[in-house]
């Protein structure tokens, strides 16, 4: 991997700013050695990133809170256009780490097919052009998690000639990939077959928690951004008797986060150039609740508050109501609850909102998810099943026991200021 050269260039953009009607400038952005670490440049100037991954323009908001660049997955989003993200931030202040869609062996693609390899590296080429002059770009994020259940260590040569032609055309921004993990045989795969990329990102969830012993044991002193972290994984939860993941409640992930930040990444000042929290927004994955920081309606989450800390030094004035505990038949959602079908059982969501807000409840019960996707793989949202609740809207209800079968309860506090709490509870009905 080779870093680029403390030396400032400017690039001109062609176009004008809708402020100004004058034609924006763009910092290289670069990542240096000194002395002692290593830095993200721009513009000649140190730039710390306050990120989180973003698919969909929440640009403002997020700015608000004190965020300054957000990382994407791909310039082929269906749900977002590109170049209006890309506008929105530089309006805004924001910089974008922009990913490039590469294909996984895992999705079927063959590396060792040299007209596919060829097809993808020009469709590559395209969007680089599109895009690498746009004032807002901060560096370039090819594939994502590549190395995830592969086989085939060609797809790093393809990595590396998606670099060199980025490099090419696009001296003024760094490349990087992102990894799932901390692999060290990976790690030196792309440090053989990949000397192109600039820095290694990592995507770590309830593993970032032993990234400090993985680092000290391997010797590993280069540069690297943490380009994925958040709650605990559902692959790295305990599960229910009968094998279902558990999952935190929006307060204890808000706890994790914070103790992530404290605990983990602040140890790796001078050597982590960046990190961006996931994710800023929503999706269905196992549940739709389990690593948005927003709710699909845009809600936001206790760990939005910590987020908001993080990057500003300060508490937000308004704060997300707090989860003590949610029980279903005085159970919590750690015990493995077992109802019969039929029968009917109490459930309880004890929330406290420290401002004193008001706060509206909603509960749901879902089938669980059978999907067996991995990777953050898209999956389809869960229906709610109706006519279980005896009451959907108070902090207590009770639940009438569905036929036999895999469920989960879920229960959402609202305070009125756009927050929102939330925990659930699986079940098994036999």
């Amino acid at each position: 991997m080779r870093y680029l050269p403390g030396i400032i260039i400017l690039a001109v953009m062609a176009g004008c700013t809708p402020e100004t009607g004058t034609a924006p400038t763009q910092s290289r952005v670069e990542v240096v050695k000194t002395d002692s670490d290593y830095q993200l440049l721009r513009g000649g100037e140190p730039y710390v990133i306050r990120g989180a991954g973003m698919g969909i323009d929440d640009i403002e908001r997020f700015a608000g809170h004190g965020g300054n660049s957000i990382r994407t997955w791909s310039t082929a989003n269906e749900y977002q256009d590109t170049q209006a993200l890309l506008d929105t931030a530089h309006a805004h202040g924001i910089t974008v780490a922009l990913g490039l869609s590469m294909t996984a062996e895992r999705h079927g693609f063959d590396y060792d097919d040299a007209d596919a390899v060829a097809r993808q590296l020009e469709t590559v080429r395209n969007e680089v052009l599109k895009y690498k002059d746009h004032p807002a770009l901060l560096f370039w994020l090819v594939g994502n998690e590549l190395n995830k259940s592969y086989t085939n260590p060609s797809v790093w040569d393809a990595v590396d000639d998606v670099a060199e032609m980025i490099h090419e055309l696009d001296p003024n921004h760094p490349v990087t990939t992102p990894l799932a993990g901390f692999k060290p045989h990976v790690i030196e795969e792309i440090r053989a077959r990949a000397p192109a990329i600039d820095f290694i990102s990592l995507q770590m969830y309830g593993s970032l928690f032993g990234l400090p012993d993985m680092i000290a044991e391997t010797g590993f002193d280069e540069p690297f951004m943490v380009t994925e972290w958040g709650t605990i994984g559902y692959w790295e939860m305990e599960k229910t008797t009968w094998g279902t993941p558990v999952e935190l409640t929006s307060s204890e992930k808000a706890d994790v986060f914070l103790r992530a930040r404290n605990d983990v990444l602040a140890r790796f000042d001078g050597q982590l150039i960046g990190s961006y929290a996931f994710l800023w927004g929503q999706k269905q994955e196992r549940t739709p609740t389990w690593f948005g920081l927003l709710t699909e309606a845009g809600e936001e989450t206790e760990t939005v508050d910590v987020m908001h800390y993080i990057w500003t030094g300060s508490w937000p004035e308004n704060r997300t109501p707090r989860v003590d505990s949610i029980q279903l038949d005085g159970k919590s959602y750690k015990e493995s609850v077992v109802l019969e079908p039929g029968k009917t059982y109490d459930a309880t969501f004890d929330v406290v909102d420290h401002d004193g807000d008001s706060l509206v409840y909603r509960w749901e019960v879902k089938p669980e998810s059978e999907s067996k996707k991995s990777g953050g793989d898209r999956e389809d949202s869960l229906p709610n099943l109706e006519g279980l609740l005896s009451d959907s809207e108070s902090a207590s209800t009770t639940i009438t026991a569905p036929a036999r079968g895999r469920y989960r309860l879920f229960a959402y506090a609202y305070d009125g200021q756009g927050h929102v709490a939330h925990a659930n509870i699986p079940f098994l009905v036999e």
